[in-house]
């Protein structure tokens, strides 16, 4: 299927949850992302913050427990068409910007590139690790900017089924897909 096609299927499908589903099988996925990678404290995670109007995997479970686990936290903001990474903490001052996203009031870009772990949000991901974001490549942009090491982790509430027919040249593929029921790897015994 075409990514518009995919884009459009699951975020209908993704709306169709309601609030508890969409909680419930976001813990799954948290319990599934703990379970396997085991994070541990002084590693750095890129996380995004959901937005809730697109019923996003909830990860500011993920947020509360990294932070409490010394684990450090850093957020995706959008400053002049750029997606850089802020550092955020307990007291992290945040505030809703005109796409209704919470995001840090700071635009004080971390410079950070040594992430264990780029945690994505998407639509949709292929058993290939092909992933349908919003079509704005803001995502495509940081994998291309960050360390070759870091492990890039899409979170979904759903198993890939589909391929995706227009993967584009400058795509950059997941390594692992978190879903609510398994952990994928696309990385060919490479990890």
């Amino acid at each position: 299927m075409l990514k518009a096609e995919l884009r459009k299927k699951y975020m209908q499908q993704r709306k169709a949850l309601s609030r508890d589903e969409a909680f419930l099988l976001s813990e799954h996925v948290f319990q599934n992302f703990i379970t396997y990678f085991k994070p541990e404290p002084g590693q750095k995670i890129h996380i995004f913050v959901p937005i809730e109007k697109f019923n996003e995997i909830d990860t500011q479970i993920f947020i509360n427990y990294f932070l409490a686990q010394n684990i450090r936290v850093y957020v995706p903001k959008v400053v002049v068409d750029k997606l850089i990474s802020i550092e955020v903490f307990n007291d992290t001052v945040f505030e809703i910007n005109s796409w209704r996203i919470s995001e840090p009031v700071s635009n004080k870009d971390s410079g950070e590139i040594n992430f264990h772990y780029v945690i994505t949000p998407l639509l949709y991901c292929d058993s290939n690790g092909n992933r349908v974001g919003y079509g704005k490549g803001f995502y495509d942009g940081l994998f291309q900017s960050i360390s070759p090491e870091t492990k890039k982790i899409g979170v979904n509430y759903f198993d890939p089924d589909d391929f995706i027919d227009d993967v584009w040249e400058n795509d950059i593929p997941l390594d692992y897909l978190v879903t609510p029921t398994d952990v994928l790897s696309f990385l060919s015994g490479l990890e």
